[in-house]
């Protein structure tokens, strides 16, 4: 039988705990659990040693314990400092009590003192400034945590590999961004990373060939069906449009059709298609600025879509 069936343990104090129950496996005797062990009073067994303490890490000597933790924030990757960081108040004290004027002015000294030592060389102070531009954009496009301290990540290793080196800091946290949101299939356009990136188009381009070259990310080709949730809804068309509009781009997906294409091109082809097919008053130029292409770009994918449709009906009445 397992020991945490027979005996009793205690974490608080190390107090002997006592249970009609316990009894020695060697001897019968009698055993008692403290904060450290468990072993027979009789003849010395040491039953069971390096018990995980679940009680709390502090020693309270008020009645209200409700505001307590146990531990402080976690550590995480979008800090340069990984959150180890330390917060120097202002008006109040830790109990909420409005502070002197003198010793105000003393918290303002100390944290002036405080910004001037964060950062203990210049290549800590790059980091915290792409780490910050990071947190920046993710928080910009709506991202969650998870992309946000991966982008973090990746970051980190940019700056280790010394690929920050005669390159814009801004352009390698966008290219973090993107490069992230391709890994994990996410359709973040990269017009939409530049409008609140400080970096123009050909800056952002560059920094994730170069992160994508040296660090080998694991990205895919993005899916024409991944962008159609957003030229939808740019565009107001109705949810069977959406259906069939997916229905192609699958289809596209599934052949050869769409390789070496722009995926925005083919997206917007078919959902071009497919609100022709369902009576939609949309014309290729709407469809063709919502995707960010051009009304030749879109005719193209159009009539190879179309030809697509037309063969594979062939195929099924013959």
């Amino acid at each position: 039988m397992a020991t945490r069936n027979i005996y009793e343990t205690a974490f608080d104090e190390d107090v002997q705990c006592e249970s009609s129950s316990n009894s020695c496996p060697e001897c019968n005797g009698h055993v008692a659990t403290n904060a450290v062990e468990t072993v027979c009073e009789d003849c010395g067994l040491v039953i069971a040693d390096q018990q995980i303490d679940h009680g709390p890490e502090w020693r309270s000597f008020e009645h209200d314990d409700s505001n307590r933790e146990r531990t402080g924030a976690p550590l995480t990757a979008a800090r340069h400092d990984r959150g180890l960081s330390t917060t120097i108040g202002r008006s109040t004290d830790g109990k909420g009590s409005t502070l002197s004027g003198a010793k105000r002015r003393q918290l303002a000294r100390m944290r002036r003192e405080h910004s001037r030592s964060r950062f203990q060389s210049k290549a800590e102070r790059n980091l915290a400034h792409g780490l910050g531009e990071v947190r920046r954009i993710t928080s910009a496009l709506g991202l969650g945590g998870s992309v946000r301290n991966q982008a973090c990540q990746l970051f980190r290793s940019a700056q280790r590999e010394d690929l920050l080196l005669g390159r814009s800091i801004e352009a390698i946290a966008a290219a973090s961004v993107y490069g992230i949101c391709r890994c994990h299939g996410r359709p973040v356009a990269r017009d939409d990373l530049v409008d609140v990136a400080r970096v123009d188009h050909s800056g952002v381009t560059n920094a994730y060939k170069t992160l994508n070259r040296e660090l080998g990310l694991p990205t895919q080709p993005v899916a024409p069906q991944s962008l159609l949730p957003k030229l939808a809804s740019e565009l107001g068309v109705e949810k069977r449009v959406r259906r069939r509009a997916r229905t192609l781009a699958e289809r596209v997906h599934e052949t050869s059709i769409a390789n070496g294409y722009q995926p925005s091109g083919v997206a917007a082809a078919c959902l071009y298609l497919a609100s022709r097919e369902h009576g939609e008053s949309l014309t290729q130029a709407q469809v063709a600025a919502a995707a960010g292409t051009t009304p030749a770009t879109l005719r193209a994918r159009r009539a190879e879509l179309t030809e697509l449709i037309d063969r594979e009906v062939r195929i099924t009445s013959a």
